[in-house]
């Protein structure tokens, strides 16, 4: 579980830095492309080993595509509004805001995300099932 742990928040952390240097430039058009994201960022990556894992075996043979990625997207979210929350009683404030959103909770998840987390989900099950396969060899 460590290792898995440990390989969802570097994924998460990296996946993270290209979205936000691809976000930038898109408003900025800066060639540096440069992303950021927060140390906090790679437990909560981490979770998917505990959390998205069992969904996904739990899904993985009962649901189309686009039921499964319903539910990443859902649980997704969840998971960013929970820590989020943490985060704000911790340290005070969680290292995102979208409260400029149109549709935003509390400015902690944005509804227009979701299809983001949906597409996520689904790929993760091909980082999840080649996990599984390494293991098993």
């Amino acid at each position: 579980m460590t290792k898995r742990f440990a390989t969802y928040g570097l994924l998460g952390w990296c996946a993270e830095v290209a979205f936000t240097a691809v976000g930038e430039y898109a408003k900025t058009r800066d060639a540096r492309l440069t992303g950021h994201t927060s140390l906090w960022m790679f437990p909560i990556y981490g979770l998917m080993a505990p959390l998205y894992e069992p969904l996904h075996d739990v899904l993985r043979d009962r649901a189309p595509a686009t039921a499964r990625a319903a539910a990443y997207a859902v649980g997704f979210l969840a998971i960013e509004y929970a820590s989020g929350r943490v985060l704000r009683e911790l340290a005070g404030d969680a290292p995102w805001d979208y409260s400029h959103a149109p549709v935003n909770l509390h400015g902690l998840i944005r509804a227009d995300y979701a299809p983001v987390w949906a597409a996520a989900g689904l790929a993760m099950e091909h980082v999840h099932d080649r996990l599984d396969a390494a293991e098993a060899t």
